[in-house]
């Protein structure tokens, strides 16, 4: 059953504030092998203008695609999710994700589109920090592949 189109431009509450911690940083830049010091070393990141330390750019990754759970368990979308696959993810940055950051996203359906028996769905996540300021957006596509005949 394909997506319903009338979806696009819905937008979802925000998720409760994620509290960046500078050990989950560290984790994650030792987790995709990264070893640039401004994700660990406070001075380092200091001495490149940054506050504290910063994340890799996709660590934000984690918390935007846990907010786009919120789309894909809407029970009136209607998206199989047995059946998705994550498609492609992009984003722009405002500024760092800095430690001690309090991160909050909000989910917003951008297109919603049938290609040969699939759903495709974009969907949008704005992040905010604790202040209301801009610091990311994630632009994820979701892909729900065709069902199989027979």
């Amino acid at each position: 059953m394909a997506l319903d189109p009338s979806f696009v431009g819905r937008t979802y509450p925000p998720t409760d504030p994620y509290e960046v911690g500078r050990e989950k940083i560290r984790e994650f830049a030792e987790a995709i092998g990264d070893t640039n010091p401004a994700y660990t070393d406070t001075e380092a990141a200091k001495a490149l203008g940054h506050l504290d330390v910063i994340a890799p750019p996709t660590f934000v990754f984690a918390i935007t695609f846990k907010a786009a759970g919120t789309v894909v368990r809407d029970p009136q979308l209607g998206l199989d999710y047995n059946r998705v696959v994550h498609g492609d993810q992009k984003f722009a940055y405002t500024r760092p994700v800095r430690a001690g950051d309090r991160l909050t996203v909000t989910s917003t359906i951008e297109a919603v589109k049938t290609m040969a028996g699939n759903d495709i769905i974009d969907i949008r996540g704005d992040v905010h920090d604790e202040a209301g300021e801009h610091v990311v957006t994630a632009f994820t596509k979701l892909v729900a592949r065709a069902a199989k005949e027979g």
